[in-house]
C-alpha cells in the first residue's frame, strides 16, 4: 500500500504534531510559572523587611523566553507537519532522521536549567 493511501502515516504524523504542540503548551506554562517565581521571591524578600527592587527581572525575562520558545515550537511543529503531509501527498520519499528541533529544545532548556541554578545559588 503506497504512503499516501495509509492511513497509519497520517495518523502517525497527527500524533506527533500534537507531540510537539503539548511540547509548546508545556514550554509557555512553564514560562509563566518561573515568570511569576520572581514575584514570589519579592514577597519573600519582602516578608523578611529586605526590599530590593531588581529581584525577579531575571526570573521574569527567563521566564519570557521560554513562553517565546513556546510560541516558536509550535510554530515550526504546525510548519514541519503541513510540509511532511505535502510530501507524501505528492509521493516525496519521507525519510526518517533526527528532529533538529528536539535537539535543540533540548539544549535551550539545559542551558535554562544551568542559568537559572546559578542565578539562584549565586546571586540569591
Amino acid at each position: 500500500m503506497p504512503p499516501t493511501e495509509d492511513p497509519r502515516v497520517y495518523l502517525a504524523a497527527e500524533r506527533t504534531f500534537l507531540a510537539w504542540i503539548r511540547t509548546g503548551l508545556a514550554l509557555m506554562g512553564f514560562g509563566f510559572v518561573v515568570a511569576r517565581f520572581g514575584l514570589f521571591l519579592r514577597e519573600v524578600e519582602f516578608s523578611q523587611h529586605q526590599v530590593d527592587l531588581h529581584s525577579g527581572r531575571f526570573t521574569l525575562w527567563v521566564g519570557t523566553a521560554l513562553i517565546l520558545v513556546g510560541v516558536i515550537v509550535n510554530l515550526f511543529s504546525a510548519l514541519h507537519h503541513v510540509r511532511f503531509v505535502r510530501a507524501v501527498r505528492s509521493g516525496v520519499e519521507v525519510v526518517d532522521r533526527p528532529v533538529t528541533m528536539a535537539v535543540a529544545i533540548a539544549l535551550i532548556l539545559a542551558v535554562t536549567g544551568v542559568a537559572m541554578t546559578v542565578y539562584l545559588v549565586f546571586v540569591r
